[in-house]
């Protein structure tokens, strides 16, 4: 759990009334920190900022057991590759990019916290039985390419929602030519499309760098393993529900973006596709690390193309910001060298955390940006929505790979190809890349492989025994950290909504629930409600964060989500495709619920939070006709017909609920959509939700065992 979703998930697990987690289990505190001026003036002010919340993530971790890595210690993506993740693993982790530890070989799925919960208690974890895309890669990588590529490039193919409800699984053997973090950053995007979960099958690259991150013998072990049985790696004539192939030989280094992570173009067309676009040609800032691109791969070879520059009398033309992935990275290429050269190259370190990737970054103080101005940014990262980085809304964020951001820094123009363009210096001497050097796939063991550093405080305790006596305190005047109230269970009668809001086009849990300043209210659902669909379109006026109530009064959507509440107006929201795509997000569940929302109704859901919805007692139905969606104005009332009968029959009615649709005009139709609610979910609404009825069946075990 990161630090952002383990507030609310430790919220949830406290309402159950157990002494430990049942599975073993890990915070990690990455996303509050402030990328701003480097890392020991941006940790220390971060730790004073959001002290009362990591001193209530340390007690919980104490209370019941539960590793414990604090502020500095690094991305929780990269600490799980360095320390957990393994061959055959499986394992769940509140955020959408967990799946990085598929680098390993694991099977390793992003959730909510509400599903994580159902770990640490104990209860059945279930998923929809996914597909699975087998990418078959041939060749190897060279020159400018780098594993990014491979993921840049799929996702152009598949688009955000082609992995929807499917296991991404990479065999062929292109495979066995990249390394483990290489392979760790292609199953870290695999999140873009929206896939389940993506995973390679074992390969020496895992033994080796299990071996390099002090895990010799579970790589021996997975070896053998998979030598007498097999079951690391495919079966022998697997078939796959589709099937895409990715020639290594050939492929060319991809920039995707703006807005969206799935806008693919190869580096060759990028020149034309910014001058097409009207896109800004001088860039205002390069970024890399974070926890999709911050291995010592990644490094060794920027490294090399900061020495040609420098060699060449070349400075970064704009801002350069390096993120260490973890204590363990930014120790190991501080011994090693490597942050000499990006220190005198003006590269600005910042802290092991998230920072900038997903919104912790402030450039108040860079000029140029005011009022939001137009800009664009380079990055290695994974996610590029509006506002996403620095809360601007006109800033453009182009994913590349690190080797290419860093080309990038040095000419400062969006037109630039290092491939085949040159740099003219302040000496008037024409300069060009060389390709970046294949770089050192692991530390030498020579220097000691990894080291961890002489900075022990970034280091959980050894011993993780639960401590009970450990008081988790909560201030009912914190604006931070608020206890949760249980929502009311279903009244068993059928739904009657208003329809508050009909959204146009592509709604993230970032237009959902926003990030950025407002991670510091993820512990109290109250203050953090205030932000909810704060990013969306209204499909009828056009307007971002704008609705009209019955009287004609226009207001702020969460605005009028509140004055319904308050008057009982339980209501609806209208959705296109892929509604809730991104970030693993449950308060973009949580908060609609929160402020009395009963139903989604969409084109299509992402996969996580459809689930989350469900685990917070909204109810998720899908236009049995997409063609429905233009039917229904903001205001209707929606009625289900047969909601009763589908919940009774444990949700095996044949998958479908009838609405009775009421325009604010009078007229009235029904129509079909479909759902998805298993038998567990059935009892997950019923409920008021899956922590209400986690609890009621842990109370009845406990009462049970007393008699």
């Amino acid at each position: 759990m990161q630090d952002a979703s383990a507030q609310m998930a430790l919220l949830q697990f406290m309402t159950c009334g157990m002494a430990s987690t049942v599975v073993p289990a890990s915070i990690h505190c990455d996303h509050l920190i402030v990328g701003k001026k480097g890392a020991d003036t941006d940790l220390e002010a971060s730790i004073a900022t959001n002290s009362e919340v990591f001193d209530f993530l340390e007690s919980c971790a104490k209370k019941y057991g539960i590793e414990f890595w604090g502020p500095g210690s690094g991305i929780i993506h990269q600490i799980v590759l360095e320390n957990f993740s393994a061959p055959g693993l499986m394992m769940l982790g509140t955020d959408s990019h967990t799946p990085n530890a598929g680098g390993l070989g694991a099977i390793a799925i992003g959730v909510g916290g509400a599903d994580a919960v159902d770990a640490l208690t104990g209860t059945p974890w279930e998923l929809k039985a996914p597909k699975v895309i087998g990418i078959k890669l041939s060749g190897r990588l060279s020159g400018w390419a780098a594993p990014k590529d491979v993921i840049t490039y799929l996702a152009g193919k598949l688009t955000v929602k082609g992995g929807t409800g499917s296991i991404i699984e990479y065999f062929g053997s292109g495979v066995d030519t990249l390394s483990a973090t290489g392979m760790a950053t292609i199953c870290n995007m695999g999140a873009e499309v929206g896939a389940t979960t993506s995973t390679f099958p074992f390969t020496q690259s895992m033994k080796r760098y299990l071996t390099a991150t002090h895990r010799g013998p579970i790589g021996n072990l997975a070896e053998e393993v998979n030598k007498e049985t097999g079951f690391l790696q495919a079966d022998e004539g697997a078939e796959y529900d589709q099937v895409i192939e990715i020639n290594l030989d050939t492929l060319e280094p991809h920039i995707n973006g703006p807005f969206t992570p799935d806008l693919a173009t190869p580096i060759s067309k990028f020149a034309s596709t910014v001058k097409e676009n009207d896109w800004p040609q001088t860039a205002s800032a390069g970024l890399i690390g974070s926890c999709t691109n911050s291995s010592y791969h990644d490094m060794t070879r920027v490294a090399s193309l900061v020495e040609q520059a420098d060699k060449a009398g070349l400075k970064p033309k704009i801002p350069f910001f390096i993120t260490p992935g973890s204590e363990q990275i930014r120790a190991t290429i501080e011994r090693d060298g490597l942050t000499q050269i990006f220190e005198k190259s003006g590269a600005t370190i910042l802290a092991n955390a998230c920072g900038p990737c997903i919104g912790q970054w402030d450039r108040s103080e860079e000029k140029g940006l005011e009022n939001n101005a137009s800009n664009a940014i380079f990055t290695s990262f994974n996610r590029n929505f509006k506002s996403r980085n620095d809360g601007n809304p006109n800033t453009m964020n182009f994913l590349t790979s690190p080797e290419i951001v860093t080309a990038f820094i040095y000419s400062g123009s969006t037109t630039f190809n290092p491939m085949t363009d040159t740099i003219v210096g302040e000496d008037g001497k024409s300069f060009k890349f060389d390709p970046p050097s294949a770089g050192e796939e692991l530390p030498s063991e020579a220097n000691g492989g990894f080291t961890k550093g002489t900075r022990s405080e970034f280091y959980p305790a050894e011993d993780t025994t639960p401590v009970p006596e450990t008081e988790v305190a909560v201030s009912p005047t914190s604006d931070r950290l608020q206890l949760l109230t249980p929502f009311e269970p279903f009244n068993n009668q059928e739904l009657k909504l208003n329809v508050i809001l009909k959204v146009q086009g592509k709604c993230t849990t970032d237009h959902i629930s926003a990030a950025g300043v407002w991670l510091k209210y993820k512990g109290h659902l109250e203050n953090i409600s205030n932000n909810t669909l704060i990013g969306a379109v209204n499909k009828e006026t056009g307007k971002v964060n704008h609705a009209i109530d019955f009287d004609g009064s226009e207001t702020s959507i969460p605005e009028l989500m509140i004055r319904w509440k308050n008057n009982n107006v339980p209501w609806a929201v209208i959705a296109e495709d892929n509604y809730g795509e991104g970030s693993a997000r449950e308060h973009a569940a949580l908060s609609p619920r929160f402020l009395g929302g009963k139903l989604v109704l969409t084109k299509s859901f992402a996969r996580i939070h459809e689930t989350n919805l469900k685990k917070q007692g909204v109810l998720p139905l899908t236009f049995a006709d997409p063609a429905d969606y233009d039917r229904i104005p903001s205001l209707s009332t929606i009625e289900t017909v047969d909601l009763i009968d589908m919940l009774s029959k444990g949700g095996d009615n044949g998958g479908f609920v009838t609405l009775k649709v009421t325009k604010p005009d009078g007229e009235s139709f029904t129509i079909k959509t479909k759902h998805t609610m298993s038998k567990d979910q059935v009892e997950f609404f019923k409920a008021g939700s899956a922590i209400n009825y986690i609890g009621s069946v842990r109370a009845a075990a406990a009462q049970t065992a007393a008699l």
